[in-house]
């Protein structure tokens, strides 16, 4: 996942509803519907925050520059780890799951690094950060090369790519009629296994921007397996 800025509020750190939709994969309008119909397994404080009035404008005016916040709302639903991991498990798709332990671990969760407090332990680091720099001196060149082509998806494209997911299984679902959303699911799990098998990445945030071009051409060539159409069809008789 690329790094992200953290917002917090109370001492926690939040994302508003729109940063878990796109996320996600899927609408702010999903993710409001989903928190009505299961207003209650939230909790304010634990699950979210309904922020207005005076803390709305303070929240505002720290985040102005973000982007995150429309000056225009007149209250904010900002949601806590807790409150991301059960929007996760309602909408119950590859994407969010995949989305959220990449939440988990890289925003909710980042790595600490301890540094260095002692004279002997910083001259330690530093003459071993020079005999490593000397080592690599004849292979800058290829060192380079090899970080820009390794290098993760950057957002904007990340964004695209998972856009055109979501749009490819909504275009072969149509072809479906009415399907189930745990239907629609076994769609996600189907594309998001071949976009991981073909580009050899354990998750879809680990991407590299060398493959890029090849994956999206996947998604638009991307047409489920005979398993996955098998199992959809049981699914319909089912019901």
């Amino acid at each position: 996942m690329n790094e992200l800025e953290q917002v917090k509020f109370n001492g926690n750190l939040i994302l508003t509803t729109e940063q878990l939709a796109e996320f996600y994969g899927t609408t702010s309008r999903r993710i409001q519907e989903n928190f009505k119909r299961n207003k209650d397994k939230f909790i304010e404080g634990k699950h979210f925050y309904l922020v207005a009035n005076d803390l709305l404008k303070q929240f505002k005016d720290q985040y102005a520059k973000s982007g995150l916040v429309n000056e225009h709302v007149s209250s904010l639903y900002l949601w806590t780890k807790r409150g991301a991991s059960r929007h996760s498990k309602m909408l119950g798709t590859d994407q969010a799951w995949d989305m959220f332990d990449e939440l988990e671990e890289n925003y909710f969760n980042p790595k600490q690094f301890a540094l260095p407090t002692s004279p002997r332990e910083i001259a330690r680091l530093a003459l071993q950060a020079n005999e490593e720099t000397n080592q690599r001196l004849d292979s800058v060149e290829g060192d380079v090369k090899d970080l820009k082509e390794n290098q993760v998806i950057p957002n904007p494209e990340y964004s695209a790519l998972n856009r055109r997911v979501n749009q490819r299984v909504s275009e072969v679902a149509h072809s479906y009629g009415h399907i189930t959303q745990k239907q629609r699911g076994e769609l996600f799990k189907d594309i998001g296994s071949g976009i991981k098998k073909i580009a050899n990445v354990s998750a879809r945030s680990m991407l590299r921007k060398k493959d890029y071009q090849m994956v999206m051409d996947f998604i638009n060539d991307w047409e489920p397996s005979t398993a996955t159409k098998t199992l959809i069809r049981q699914m319909s008789f089912d019901i």
